[in-house]
């Protein structure tokens, strides 16, 4: 009975179209991202640091990754206390940032765009890298796990100016929340209109890392009967040396 009922609303609320599925999973795929991974970041600064750090934010985004590559292939009264009731961009208890990435004192807006573009660039050439099942890739099904790793390395190696936004989906989406909910224009004027650089630099290191690794690594692949050919003498050379 409760696989008949569960048939029958599958055949009335399915989707039929790809683009639609693509759409939930990937809606749903950013908010668990979101969720784990500004909800590390918001307990970190509405505590003062005393149920979190920097390291427990880049754990934060790293499961929240994670687990939304999984899925997809709230501002609490605490808020309100931290900053006595006040929306505020920057400043020492600025909280638009727990949503948004802004600029360190010290960045300049070229600097950051750069900083976006190799953040990126990396990220693409690393899932590249996992998800090539002519290098040698990652087991099946351990691929979030793997691009989960590649988060946190840039996070350790990379969060020093801006945090490390890298996806222009992750950053804009929370800084136009923060604009209707309070915030108001300054979260886009904020770092000398900072906003575009986490939204078009990700965009470009993307292409700079996707076009790195075809160059040096896939444009070099041999063909299917040579690649098979190579996978045989290893599967031999290992039988010979056991």
């Amino acid at each position: 009975m409760d696989s008949e009922c569960r048939r029958k609303w599958k055949v009335r609320l399915a989707l039929k179209r790809d683009i639609f599925k693509e759409f939930l999973a990937e809606f749903l795929g950013i908010f668990v991202l979101i969720l784990f991974g500004c909800g590390s970041v918001a307990q970190a600064v509405l505590s003062k640091g005393a149920l979190g750090e920097p390291l427990s934010i880049h754990l934060g985004f790293t499961l929240g990754l994670m687990m939304a590559a999984y899925i997809a292939g709230g501002v609490s009264d605490a808020l309100m206390d931290y900053s006595k009731g006040e929306f505020i961009v920057t400043g020492d208890n600025a909280t638009a940032g727990i949503f948004a990435s802004y600029p360190a004192k010290h960045l300049s807006i070229l600097n950051g765009f750069l900083d976006q573009v190799v953040g990126a660039a990396a990220l693409i050439l690393c899932i590249l890298a996992i998800t090539d099942s002519k290098n040698i890739g990652a087991p099946r099904g351990m691929e979030p796990l793997c691009i989960g790793l590649v988060i946190m390395a840039i996070a350790v190696s990379m969060g020093l100016n801006c945090g490390y936004p890298i996806n222009p989906a992750r950053d804009l989406s929370p800084r136009l929340f923060t604009a209707v909910a309070g915030w108001g224009g300054d979260v886009f004027r904020a770092g000398g209109c900072w906003w575009w650089i986490p939204v078009f630099g990700p965009m470009v290191g993307g292409v700079v890392g996707a076009a790195i690794y075809f160059l040096f690594i896939e444009l070099h692949h041999a063909d299917a009967q040579k690649q098979e050919e190579n996978n045989v003498q290893q599967k031999y050379d290992i039988v010979t040396l056991t």
